[in-house]
């Protein structure tokens, strides 16, 4: 326990050192003013760090800011959530530990970069599974299937309480892809998270594993020419300004999965608690209304500032879809996985998720 809590201390130390100790950092650092509340919140008795990689120009991201203030409503300035987005405290996977040990209380992190802790949340990550706003709308209302879902990194001491999304991924990239031969050219930046590696080794491309503050620069230095990620992403993060091609292969729901500390969590006073996670769920059921329609508009936006799409045939489609069996095959057993705190144990997970969506 002395251990751990030293870990701890160190942590904090390392986030309040990253945070206001180093000027060069600090003048890079994308300003948070437009962001501000409108209230203060110096009285709150509880306060919550929580970390993202992007920007709330994101729709999924700026939930993070609907929640503070939402729960700063429903609390009655009880409960401060202090939001940090544009990776101002490092990558995902460095937060993800942050979170772990409580230096950082919670965090919306990327479903691809969730497995590192929680593989459980590899399903959405599966190639053509939860593949459009339709499945994804479908799988969240089976409370049985999600809620086993959310559960993935409780025996790691995080709990899961609701997702955000930012669209469809597919292929932003330097040259044109127009065909599976176009795409094994292209050296393709991907998260950091086993199963999109994997899927991509099965597809036969190239891919590169980096995290996401390193992209722009990469990109633009040419160490990658291509990336998979959703297209209102790569337009409002300027990718498009590198790579003005996009291919809409549309396998997998860009999603953002509001994590936080299970012990912070379970720290706050019952009544408080039952409002922290009635509030998380809330505000992410009516941000996710938003995502289709938002995608579109950015797609609509990138296409007026001159970057082309495209999309495969239905057969490469096919060839993709059957290579894909692989993955499956290599992570159901993680993906099945029950853990003591569990509280559903499907005998197989994934299988009752493909019947479901199917």
């Amino acid at each position: 326990m002395k251990f751990r809590k030293t870990l701890v201390f160190m942590l904090v130390l390392f986030v309040g050192a990253f945070m206001f100790s180093s000027p060069a950092v600090a003048k890079k650092a994308p300003s948070l003013e437009k962001w501000k509340p409108d209230f203060d919140p110096k009285g709150a008795k509880y306060k919550c760090i929580v970390s993202n990689v992007s920007t709330p120009a994101l729709v999924g991201t700026f939930a993070g800011f609907q929640i503070r203030d939402e729960l700063w409503k429903r609390t009655g300035g009880k409960i401060y959530i202090d939001f940090k987005p544009y990776s101002i405290l490092g990558g995902e996977v460095e937060v993800l530990n942050m979170v772990q040990m409580g230096a950082v209380q919670g965090m919306g992190v990327s479903s691809v970069a969730s497995t590192n802790l929680g593989p459980r949340f590899g399903i959405v990550n599966l190639p053509f599974l939860v593949d459009s706003f339709e499945k994804l709308d479908k799988f969240i209302s089976n409370k049985k299937l999600f809620n086993h879902f959310l559960m993935a990194m409780d025996h790691q001491g995080i709990t899961g309480l609701d997702i955000t999304g930012y669209g469809n991924y597919g292929w932003a990239t330097t040259e044109p892809v127009k065909t599976i031969a176009d795409a094994k050219k292209i050296k393709f930046r991907i998260a950091e998270a086993a199963v999109n590696q994997l899927s991509y080794r099965n597809w036969g491309f190239n891919p590169v594993s980096m995290p996401w503050p390193d992209v722009q620069v990469s990109l633009k230095q040419g160490v990658i020419t291509g990336l998979d990620h959703t297209p209102a992403v790569c337009n409002l993060t300027k990718k498009f300004e590198v790579a003005k091609h996009f291919t809409q292969l549309n396998y997998a729901q860009g999603l953002f999965i509001w994590i936080f500390n299970k012990g912070w969590l379970m720290s706050l006073p019952s009544d408080l608690r039952e409002t922290f996670i009635a509030t998380v769920h809330d505000v992410c059921a009516e941000n996710r209304k938003a995502t289709a329609k938002w995608e579109m508009e950015n797609i609509d936006a990138s296409k007026a500032g001159g970057v082309q799409f495209y999309k495969l045939s239905d057969a490469e489609m096919g060839i993709l879809k059957d290579q894909s069996k692989g993955t499956y095959e290599k992570y159901a057993g993680e993906i099945n996985k029950i853990y003591p705190g569990d509280k559903y144990k499907p005998a197989n997970y994934l299988k009752e998720v493909q019947d479901f969506l199917k």
